[in-house]
């Protein structure tokens, strides 16, 4: 179900990343239940003219991806400096923006969540009322670059219940519930 390299020291930080459909909101709100671990979706952090763009089915650019990046990254180093723990998603399709939002935090952990593309097709079509069409789920997968091992990612496949994907997450991290939850 996982493949991986475990930390050294369990990270404070989890990223969780994949293309759109892939589970990253079910998945962070389970590991948020599980961990006692607060859960940022990445879509609060895009300025309302990407969310605009998107629901006209325009992918988004590098440019426009920059602020949003930005406010990920920053959301967690504060949590970093703050030694808190925390969770967030972010598509993160390129290595360029991993290296943005991960890159040298050590206390940040990269989970890949995977899928085929049939698969994510098919949760897309059930999805209701979100920005992001299933048309632009080609695009999605056109910009993916899978981590490489020197990124540490922990791969975890969605092919199961979004409560067994997020045990695995936390057995394969090492991650502990939060104190005084």
């Amino acid at each position: 179900m996982t493949q991986g390299m475990a930390c050294i020291e369990p990270p404070l930080v989890i990223v969780l990343m994949g293309v759109s459909g892939c589970g990253k909101s079910t998945v962070g709100a389970e590991l948020s239940r599980a961990l006692s671990w607060p859960f940022r979706d990445a879509d609060s952090f895009h300025p309302p003219a990407s969310i605009d763009k998107m629901s006209r089915g325009i992918p988004l650019t590098d440019a426009d991806r920059a602020p949003w990046l930005d406010a990920i990254a920053q959301w967690i180093d504060d949590r970093l400096a703050r030694r808190a723990p925390g969770i967030v998603s972010c598509s993160a399709l390129k290595r360029a923006y991993r290296q943005r939002i991960v890159g040298d935090r050590a206390r940040a952990g990269l989970v890949y969540l995977k899928g085929e593309s049939g698969l994510i097709a098919a949760r897309l079509a059930r999805r209701r009322d979100h920005f992001m069409p299933a048309a632009l789920l080609a695009s999605q997968f056109a910009a993916l670059e899978e981590p490489q091992r020197e990124e540490r990612p922990v791969v975890v496949s969605i092919e199961e219940t979004p409560a067994r994907i997020a045990a695995a997450i936390i057995a394969e991290l090492g991650c502990a519930r939060a104190e005084g939850a």
